[in-house]
């Protein structure tokens, strides 16, 4: 599954003002120099850790202050490889004695991302009585907020694993991190494909980050225990809280389904959705004894009604979405069974290509269909797990 986020972020008691909406006159380039200079001081004292330096460069409400410390903590316990600033001149607007500006920060995650990550916000900024040429940020509106922008985190790395805690989730830091790095290791024998065998993953006790996510499978993403999402060129993992706070086989077999979707990328973004969860929910259930490979009540009495066909991308995550994942899990186990392990993947490499239409590759590539698959889906399943009650 994968989403975008929606906009949210911190800001200061007049945030609610839009620089569009109240034009002024445009700035000087002494300005916009200026500020240029206090957002390059800004990346500098954070890169160096100095809080000292930090404070000077904050002003305006008592809130905003304490939000900025607090991102400026966060920030300092991240592995942080790059951060830098870079501002619009066409949309900088003056507002009485401040200046309001679009800018783009540029951060990368050392060793988790393979470029800077871009977000774009709108910064206002004051002069500095008594200094000329110097400016304060006193609020700011981000898009695309990440949990470090938004409150108190708590960080814990493992073995290709960058885990973002907050204090109420951080106990759960050492068990939850192994179960990341044995994931990614059960994920990586069995996706035949090279990926950087790291991930960033939000586990929060507070749902905020995740019920603000755009797009969600279903239209509420406050119901979905977990989730990839995209940031910049790869991909990043939020648990719901709920998740966090319940170890087990359960947990473990959920992150390896979206660590599948983080080791496959882009490869599966073009493809028909039941390819792309079957293939996550057919890996995750690779390391459990064949008994203890569940599947939702929903999914056995859908396959004992009989599915007339695959579900279709608009309807996969609807009300019967249990029984669709269990029905695409076992149209890829019956891939696998009846053409060869290599089977999903050649189908999953076919249905990529540009312009492919995934009934013509499954009828020339493998002479079957989409109505094949889902009866003999139903049939195993039915075989497998209606004896078991």
């Amino acid at each position: 599954m994968v989403l975008t986020a929606a906009l949210v972020g911190c800001s200061g008691s007049d945030d609610h003002v839009d620089p569009a909406d109240h034009p002024g006159a445009a700035a000087s380039p002494d300005v916009v120099r200026a500020l240029e200079r206090a957002l390059d001081a800004r990346a500098r004292v954070v890169r160096g850790a100095d809080a000292a330096g930090f404070a000077r460069l904050v002003g305006g409400a008592a809130g905003f202050r304490e939000r900025e410390s607090t991102w400026f903590a966060n920030l300092t316990r991240l592995p942080v490889a790059h951060l830098s600033y870079r501002l619009d001149p066409g949309s900088l607007v003056r507002d009485g004695n401040a200046y309001r500006v679009r800018v783009t920060e540029s951060l990368q995650l050392e060793g988790y991302d393979a470029a800077p990550v871009a977000s774009e916000g709108r910064y206002r900024f004051v002069p500095v009585p008594g200094h000329p040429g110097r400016y304060r940020l006193t609020a700011l509106v981000e898009a695309d907020a990440q949990p470090w922008d938004d409150g108190p985190v708590e960080v814990r790395e493992g073995d290709g694993v960058l885990g973002i805690f907050d204090p109420g989730s951080v106990d759960r830091a050492p068990e939850l991190i192994a179960s990341v790095e044995a994931g990614i290791a059960a994920v990586s024998e069995q996706v035949p494909y090279d990926w950087s065998r790291t991930v960033v993953v939000y586990a929060l006790s507070d749902p905020a980050f995740l019920e603000g996510l755009e797009d969600a499978p279903g239209g509420d993403p406050g119901r979905l225990d977990a989730v990839a999402f995209p940031v910049g060129d790869g991909s990043r993992i939020v648990l719901n809280p709920r998740v966090v706070d319940r170890p087990g086989r359960g947990r473990d077999r959920l992150v390896r389904h979206e660590l599948v979707h983080v080791a496959l990328g882009t490869r599966d973004d073009q493809v028909p959705v039941w390819l792309s969860e079957g293939l996550a929910e057919y890996v995750s259930v690779r390391p459990l004894a064949p008994e203890d490979r569940r599947i939702p009540a929903a999914a056995v009495a859908a396959a004992e009604a009989g599915a007339d066909d695959l579900p279709d991308d608009a309807t996969f995550n609807d009300d019967d979405s249990q029984a669709h994942y269990g029905l695409a899990w076992w149209a890829v186990e019956y891939l696998a069974e009846a053409y060869g392990e290599d089977a999903p993947w050649q189908l999953l490499d076919a249905m990529a290509a540009p312009g492919a239409d995934p009934d013509a590759v499954l009828r020339d590539r493998f002479g079957t269909s989409t109505r094949e698959l889902a009866r003999q889906a139903d049939r195993q399943i039915v075989a497998l797990y209606e004896a078991a009650g």
